[in-house]
């Protein structure tokens, strides 16, 4: 349905849009545009009609830190680092020696 709508779209803005050929393409007459060249100046017709979206909202300076407030730095933890041993759960699954 969009390939429709967008094709349908393309054919009738064909008469609004001048050529503006890249420089490896041959200029071609308005009659005679292809989709592909009227997409390509489609860029003049959005420019006039401006778009859909709304601008974005300004809102202004975040307020940051109160000015009295002192800074602290972060908690830091100790480094956890595991043991070799034998845990529950791989001796689970592991053969008897005997």
């Amino acid at each position: 349905m969009q390939q429709r709508l967008l094709t349908w779209q393309l054919w009738l803005a064909r008469e609004c849009v001048g050529d503006r050929p890249l420089r490896r393409q041959k200029p071609l007459a308005v009659s005679s545009l292809s989709p592909e060249r009227v997409a390509q100046s489609f860029g003049s017709i959005l420019t006039i009609i401006g778009t859909p979206s709304q601008p974005p909202k300004l809102r202004g300076k975040s307020p940051g830190w109160p000015l009295d407030t002192p800074r602290t730095p972060r908690k830091r933890y100790p480094t956890v680092k595991k043991g070799r041993g034998r845990f529950h759960s791989q001796s689970k699954y592991r053969k008897s020696s005997a």
